[in-house]
């Protein structure tokens, strides 16, 4: 089974993509992961890639195809994979289709996590790291016992300069008019599924096995 990912940023796809590849063997490919793997490995696409990105263009869509198929050819990948940040256009979405048909596979559903927008800003805005062990915390969900400080190795937390309520609203209206024309076209396809994002993550991730209809395969887990 081949799975797309969908979701503002601070949706929730990579904790949820995670905890599915666990549950389901699926292989989460994250396309940022991708790229970076490509590119420090020297391989002939990484590298392609790489003088695009150094003169600041964009990538084109059959070098990051093939970057795809590439990744998704590797042994781990074998049970299905977790599309998380590709495809991102409709043109990628049929670039893909083609590039799976030639090897007798298709996306199988797509899963678009829905959260309201103060509840991402609150997501993003309060996410501090520790500079020590790199243990996530949000102020606002999951804070420390005590204030900037890691529960784990009493290392400083920090707060990334980037993750401002200015910029995070900024990303997410640019997420939307991005991805806007990609969430129509796979509704046209009947292989959208919503599925609301907030809540516990159990029971989110009960959620998403209910759409691809391996809920037989939910446990139950207590980490946040």
């Amino acid at each position: 089974m081949n799975v797309i990912l969908l979701g503002m940023p601070g949706a929730g796809k990579g904790t949820q993509a995670a905890i599915l590849e666990k549950r389901t063997g699926m292989k989460h490919v994250a396309s940022g992961d991708m790229f970076r793997t490509a590119v420090n490995n020297g391989t002939p696409l990484g590298l392609l890639a790489k003088q695009y990105l150094d003169n600041g263009e964009l990538v084109p869509d059959d070098v990051v195809i093939g970057m795809v198929l590439e990744r998704i050819s590797q042994p781990d990948c074998a049970n299905g994979v977790i599309f998380d940040g590709f495809p991102r256009t409709p043109e990628q979405a049929r670039a893909l289709e083609e590039a799976l048909r030639g090897r007798g596979q298709r996306i199988d559903a797509v899963l678009l996590l829905t959260v309201p927008e103060e509840v991402l800003i609150q997501r993003v805005v309060g996410r501090r790291t520790c500079r020590n062990c790199q243990a996530a915390y949000n102020i606002y969900y999951f804070p420390p016992e005590q204030e900037g400080v890691c529960n784990r190795c009493g290392g400083d937390l920090y707060q990334r300069s980037d993750d401002t309520v200015e910029t995070v609203k900024h990303r997410l209206e640019v997420y939307a008019a991005q991805t806007s024309p990609l969430i129509d076209y796979y509704r046209a396809q009947v292989l959208l599924h919503e599925i609301e994002g907030t809540g516990e993550i159990d029971s989110v991730t009960q959620k998403l096995l209910q759409a691809l209809k391996m809920d037989n395969q939910v446990e139950t887990t207590t980490e946040a």
